[in-house]
C-alpha cells in the first residue's frame, strides 16, 4: 500500500485541501504534500494526527472494509521449552541494534540448515 496515495485519496474524498489537513493536524502544508507525494515517510504518531484530522480512527487509514477489522485467529502453540525461554530472556536484554543482528544471524542459520535437510 502506498500510504501517501491512500492519505491523498481519503483527504480528497472528504473534500479537504492540503492546507485544511495541515491546520487540523498541526503540520506545515508542505509536509502534507511531501507525505502524499511519497517524499516523506510518516511516523505512526504522525499518522495518528492525520487520521484525527480526517475524522477517522488510525486503523481506517489502512483498512478498506466496513466496521472494525477482524483479528486473525492465533492457534495455541506448545509452550517454549527451556532453551527457547533462555533465548527469549537473552533477546529481551539486548539493545535494539543487537536484536537486529541476532535476528539476521538466526535467519541465516535457518537458511543454511534448510539447505542441508
Amino acid at each position: 500500500m502506498d500510504i501517501g496515495k491512500r492519505l491523498r485519496g481519503l483527504r480528497e474524498a472528504r473534500g479537504y485541501s492540503e492546507g485544511e489537513i495541515a491546520r487540523r493536524a498541526g503540520f506545515l502544508r508542505c509536509y502534507v504534500s511531501r507525505i502524499e507525494c511519497g517524499h516523506a515517510a510518516p511516523k505512526l504518531q504522525t499518522l495518528g494526527k492525520r487520521a484525527k484530522a480526517l475524522d477517522l480512527e488510525l486503523h481506517q487509514l489502512f483498512f478498506r472494509g466496513k466496521g472494525e477489522p477482524v483479528a486473525p485467529e492465533v492457534a495455541e502453540g506448545t509452550p517454549p521449552d527451556r532453551q527457547e525461554e533462555k533465548v527469549l530472556e537473552l533477546f529481551r536484554r539486548m539493545p535494539p541494534d543487537g536484536k537486529d543482528l541476532f535476528l539476521a544471524l538466526a535467519r541465516e542459520a535457518v537458511k543454511r540448515w534448510e539447505k542441508h535437510e
